[in-house]
């Protein structure tokens, strides 16, 4: 007889009840062995959703996620531990240069990644645009890397939390998304399985995120903050903005290109500025708070940490990256200043070309992409280059200009100084250490 009855733990919750301990470990225990149906927990998905759940229950459920699968384990390596997560924008590649900065100051970085779906990216799909680079990785070749370089970028094993890998293909075809428990036991069951000892969170806001007003992030925020913490792991988080794509550079071999020139002691400010903040905040909780962490990307420790990292993989970090067949340059409508650049109409535009994924199976065109000439605070000129997109077939050329109408505001009059127009790209912290 079975402990638990699923129709009535959903009735429950339909009925905004508070599910218990036992009954959360039960329902997600047999939800990942097959007892409990796809279209049971589809129901018990929306009903959370709707009702939500408290700090308590949030937490069991991650729990209990973790606990589905393994648990990796780095108390033997030489240094700690501390790793980075970000819930996903546009331009967004800021793990590709963080990692290997991290690494520069003995604090070990095993970067669990996934692919890009939709118009947000995946680092994987960034990374593997680079010849011979591989993903997959064993336990104990990661471990091996880790020890040996002091960072890792690779896809997480079918071993940790498996109850996530099933909800979270459900919850995408069942509009239950967004719910916040589900989110939170999401990011946190992969992160708490990973095995760091410190994780920020990179919570981004705005309308390339997926949080799109800054009370739904910081609600997000501080549930991720307070998992991480309950179940022994350092956490804060960062708020960022992405109501404007990070950098210049959107699309897969792109973005490889920014993070290398950021690695490089250049690249676009807002790219650099949060690349430092993110490795401070994650040195802080691993303990080593006063560093100068802007000179290791200016004197080339973090580039010589990069090489490493990519070589281990099987990559080649001098090879030439795959460039799009296709190009159409957009100019500007008027002279001014830019105002505003729409993060999700730059996003579905580049994914459009080809840089992402509509399905899962899809592959993706690693040259795709977009690089923009001008960035908001920046003066152009009626007729000068603003965008120019990338893509094998030009075919996709026309939807994805569809997509950009509209995506940038130029400012004809009072066209101030570019300061005047700085992008504030830490909108927040939220620290319990």
């Amino acid at each position: 007889m079975s402990a638990f009855s699923a129709v009535e733990l959903i009735i429950k919750k339909r009925e905004r009840g508070e599910l218990t301990t036992a009954e959360i470990n039960w329902l997600v225990e047999n939800y990942t062995s097959g007892s409990v149906a796809d279209e049971q927990m589809s129901a018990m998905a929306m009903a959370i959703l709707l009702n939500g759940m408290n700090r308590r229950e949030i937490r069991d459920l991650t729990v209990a996620m973790v606990n589905s699968g393994e648990r990796l384990d780095y108390s033997t390596l030489r240094f700690p531990t501390a790793d980075k997560h970000s819930t996903g924008g546009v331009g967004d590649k800021i793990t590709l240069p963080l990692a290997p900065l991290v690494a520069v100051f003995d604090v070990a970085v095993p970067q669990l990644s996934g692919r890009g779906l939709g118009h947000t990216g995946g680092t994987l799909d960034k990374l593997e645009a680079i010849p011979g680079w591989r993903a997959n990785l064993s336990n104990t070749e990661m471990h091996a890397q880790l020890d040996e370089i002091g960072a890792v970028i690779c896809a997480a094993g079918s071993g940790l939390a498996p109850a996530d890998k099933k909800l979270y293909a459900l919850r995408d075809v069942t509009g239950t998304v967004e719910a916040i428990p589900l989110i939170a036991s999401s990011i946190m069951s992969k992160k708490i399985a990973e095995g760091t000892g410190a994780l920020v969170l990179d919570v981004k806001v705005g309308s390339g995120a997926f949080m799109k007003t800054f009370e739904r992030a910081r609600e997000l925020a501080e549930t991720l903050v307070d998992l991480g913490n309950d179940a022994g792991v350092k956490t804060s988080a960062l708020l960022t903005d992405m109501s404007t794509p990070l950098g210049r550079k959107i699309g897969n071999s792109l973005e490889v290109e920014e993070s290398v020139e950021v690695l490089a002691g250049g690249g676009p400010a807002d790219v650099v500025e949060l690349t430092v903040e993110l490795a401070r905040e994650m040195l802080r909780l691993a303990g080593k708070a006063d560093v100068d962490v802007a000179a290791a990307l200016k004197d080339g420790r973090a580039m010589d940490k990069w090489r490493a990292m990519i070589s281990a993989q099987g990559g080649d970090p001098a090879a030439e990256l795959p460039r799009a067949r296709e190009k159409h340059v957009v100019t500007a409508e008027a002279s001014g200043v830019i105002e505003a650049m729409d993060a999700l109409q730059v996003g579905v535009a580049s994914w459009r070309l080809g840089a992402g994924r509509e399905r899962k199976e899809d592959a993706v065109q690693f040259g795709a992409g977009i690089e923009l000439h001008a960035q908001v605070g920046e003066t152009v000129q009626a007729g000068a280059p603003l965008m120019t997109l990338f893509t094998d077939e030009p075919a996709r050329f026309e939807r994805a200009l569809e997509s950009l109408v509209g995506a940038v505001k130029i400012g004809t009059s009072g066209a101030g100084p570019a300061d005047a127009h700085h992008r504030k790209i830490v909108l927040d912290r939220i620290t319990r250490n």
